[in-house]
């Protein structure tokens, strides 16, 4: 366990051994899955990270992470087309591209080539915050300038990733813990307004769509409860097909889309025409990219934690970040926003025991087919958003989970960790609780503000900063030399 006085974001994690589910031992030794809690592996044998299995289980364990996740680019792009009034053709064509870029960019992070991706299994999406700014750029300079602060902003981030990564000894377990309990909440929020919709517009919490949600969480605990093996490894998957089913029984979902176009689409090289350069319309994308480095740092922390593989974050966190910025360059050229890592997929990990980077692998795999096979991408966008929420919600919540586990091994017993992380989560969690809490202040200002994960990562690494390493050296002066007090626990 961490004291106050450690610096373990400098330090090689090594994950507290726990006892393995005792549901997993009882199961057939043939389908004997991986236990919920990571354990060390065995002498001379590789990672279960590292471990590939068979090609038939991989795919399959790939398409429950695309299931999961394909929401994700569709919404994207749909909200791009709409805000951007783009036609029809434009729409279906950064569909395609979202869709290879996110395959490609889990491909880089979860197979690591040379200096890039951390060989974890992660998937890389495009939406959140990096949209909400490209959105804002092209409404205000064109989709030219838009894409072309995408560019300079992945080129930011390669430059000032040599000095970041000196700066993350400012992020130990105490400070990624409590971001990591923030974007738990967040996402938990994000998969919740998809079941009920947003409050204020037709149909919020409609009975039907709030019954899709809680029946697909019902399915997939009941999967969960009853299965073994790979079964129950698929349960995250089987809960989303059995809620889908349920609402084509209801007659919420609408077939017809599937059959409508060609069989397959190309994305299309710069498809705004050719990038403008302007500085001052991506500063605030520059700006943001720094959080996004935080919160990748997180991530990297977490999934390590979660997959039981012990990490150098000097030398590894700096890998996602230009796996992120790698992709987020080649989706500047195809009309897309920043890619990112997705800490969502973490918790299919968490929850379904499969460790192997492999399966991500796979999952980039399938999101490039899917970008090239224009059926099926419109088969996944009829999947009512009610029952993409119910499995969304599990998922996100077990993100929650692990930033707890991590915060219990940050010596919360002492007062000032306790205050820290307290203060962190209040400021964290406030744009996340009351949107809009900052709409006076200057546009710029609010785009920072309004992320609660970069507010708590900030507030979090300023606080240990003082308590942890500014106040004991001014403690320690002849001069204010005082005997220990309870209160400096």
């Amino acid at each position: 366990m961490s004291t106050p006085q450690q610096h373990p974001g400098t330090e090689r994690r090594t994950p507290a051994p726990e006892t393995p589910e005792p549901a997993a031992a009882q199961a057939p030794a043939s389908e004997t899955p991986e236990p919920s809690v990571p354990e060390p592996p065995a002498p001379g044998t590789p990672h279960p990270v590292d471990q590939s299995r068979p090609f038939g289980r991989i795919l399959l364990f790939g398409v429950q992470h695309v299931l999961v996740m394909a929401a994700t680019p569709i919404s994207a792009i749909f909200l791009m087309s709409a805000t951007l009034r783009l036609d029809p053709g434009l729409t279906v064509n950064l569909l395609s591209a979202a869709f290879v870029l996110s395959g490609v960019g889990s491909l880089i992070q979860s197979l690591g080539p040379w200096k890039f991706g951390p060989r974890l299994p992660f998937v890389m999406l495009p939406g959140g915050a990096p949209l909400i700014l490209f959105l804002a750029i092209a409404e205000q300079h064109g989709l030219r300038t838009a894409t072309g602060a995408v560019i300079l902003t992945a080129a930011f981030c390669f430059l000032v990733l040599p000095l970041f990564s000196r700066l993350l000894a400012c992020f130990p377990a105490l400070v990624i813990g409590t971001m990591i309990v923030i974007v738990g909440v967040n996402l938990v929020k994000v998969g919740a307004v998809l079941v009920t919709g947003r409050p204020g517009t037709p149909g919020f919490a409609d009975p039907l769509n709030l019954g899709l949600g809680l029946a697909t969480i019902g399915f997939t605990v009941g999967f969960y409860l009853l299965f073994s093996g790979i079964l129950r490894q698929l349960a995250v998957m089987l809960g989303l097909l059995a809620g889908t089913g349920l609402a084509a029984a209801l007659g919420t979902v609408d077939l017809d889309p599937v059959t409508d176009g060609g069989l397959l689409t190309l994305p299309q090289l710069m498809p705004f025409g050719s990038p403008q350069f302007n500085l001052v319309a991506a500063l605030p994308l520059m700006l943001y990219s720094l959080a996004s480095m935080a919160e990748a740092t997180g991530q990297t922390v977490i999934n390590a934690e979660a997959v039981g593989k012990e990490i150098d974050t000097r030398a590894d966190v700096p890998k996602t970040v230009r796996g992120d910025a790698l992709t987020s360059l080649f989706g500047g050229f195809l009309g897309l926003p920043l890619m990112v890592t997705s800490g969502e997929n973490i918790g299919i990990v968490r929850v379904t025991g499969v460790r192997s980077r492999f399966v991500t692998a796979a999952a980039g795999v399938v999101l490039i087919l899917i970008g090239f096979l224009a059926p099926v991408t419109r088969m996944i966008s009829v999947v009512p958003a009610a029952v993409v929420g119910g499995t969304a919600m599990v998922v996100f919540a077990v993100i929650t989970v692990l930033g707890v586990q991590m915060l219990g091994r940050s010596d919360l017993g002492t007062h000032t960790n306790t205050f820290v992380c307290a203060v962190a989560l209040a400021l964290g969690l406030l744009p996340i609780l009351v949107p809009g809490v900052y709409g006076g202040f200057p546009p710029n200002l609010q785009i920072l503000l309004e992320s609660g994960v970069a507010v708590g990562a900030f507030v979090a690494a300023v606080l240990n900063i003082l308590f942890h390493h500014v106040r004991p050296r001014l403690a320690g002066r002849p001069t204010l030399a005082r005997p220990r007090t309870e209160s400096d626990r």
